[in-house]
């Protein structure tokens, strides 16, 4: 795919245009709508990684006020679009589906990725933009109620699964999640299928990183293989139950005061951010 290009207006000459080319591809664009609340810290993960983004409302996708074709990155965020009346990311994957979904499809013909946060991630279910074997999409997974029966607001440890461009560098993650329904179920067929194909990407683990094997709180939803997230099978769409985006600086994981008094007493620099911006320096690395 060839990366959008636009021609740049020269400062302090009204409607005169340059002959320099300005580069427009390495872009998010980050889709907002009723009931989504993350699109704000996605877009400041992106932009500490070094990507600039647009949020832009599905309802000026849909009437053509911005066009997806102007971008690298589409981010489905996380939040509880449309209230989840109709299933947990259902109303905005319809609203896709009905009137963007081409869009998607030759978005995803190009060099460009996918990534879809908690309700994000369902919305990408519920599209099956993952997993997506073989190019088809039809829902093959599915984000059930927590198998508590509540809604899930902690913090949890991921590893990775497997060795992809999302998942580069990183040992762990530890973020919040914040669902009611994030139990990663399928059919023993497409488990199987997924671990076959290193699709898996973040599995939930306990602290010393070995694996939860279901039990909770590290496994705090029930999700089968304990799947934290999956990618797409061409390996362009990452979907993701936690929130990596709402714990980017250290202070913003649940125990640093403990982490920053153990530190210093190691003679080890406190860092500024979480190792959960990794993830979005990847995606900005991928497009370098």
């Amino acid at each position: 795919m060839t990366p959008a290009l636009h021609r740049k207006t020269l400062p302090g000459t009204p409607g005169k245009k340059s002959t320099a080319i300005e580069h427009i591809s390495d872009k998010a664009l980050i889709l907002s709508g009723f009931g989504i609340n993350s699109e704000m810290e996605t877009a400041e993960a992106l932009s500490r990684a070094g990507m600039n983004s647009d949020i832009v409302h599905i309802n000026d996708l849909i009437d053509g006020r911005n066009a997806m074709e102007d971008y690298r990155l589409l981010v489905f965020p996380g939040g509880f679009s449309y209230g989840d009346d109709t299933g947990a990311g259902n109303a905005y994957a319809n609203r896709v589906r009905n009137n963007l979904m081409k869009d998607v499809e030759q978005f995803l013909d190009g060099d460009n990725l996918v990534l879809g946060i908690c309700n994000g991630f369902q919305i990408l279910a519920n599209l099956g933009l993952v997993p997506a074997f073989n190019k088809e999409y039809k829902r093959e997974i599915a984000l059930m109620p927590n198998r508590k029966g509540v809604l899930e607001c902690r913090f949890v440890t991921l590893k990775p699964a497997a060795e992809n461009l999302w998942t580069k560098g990183i040992e762990r993650i530890y973020c919040p999640v914040a669902h009611g329904e994030g139990n990663f179920s399928c059919s023993k067929e497409t488990l199987t299928k997924l671990k076959r194909q290193g699709m898996i990407a973040f599995t939930y683990c306990r602290d010393d990183l070995s694996p939860a094997d279901g039990e909770y709180p590290f496994n705090p939803n029930g999700s089968v293989g304990d799947i934290a997230g999956i990618t797409s099978a061409d390996g362009k769409v990452l979907g993701l139950m936690p929130h990596p985006e709402r714990a980017m600086e250290f202070v913003n994981l649940y125990d640093w005061p403990l982490r920053k008094e153990q530190m210093r007493r190691q003679g080890i620099s406190i860092p500024h951010e979480s190792c959960n911006m990794q993830l979005f320096r990847n995606i900005v690395d991928y497009f370098r």
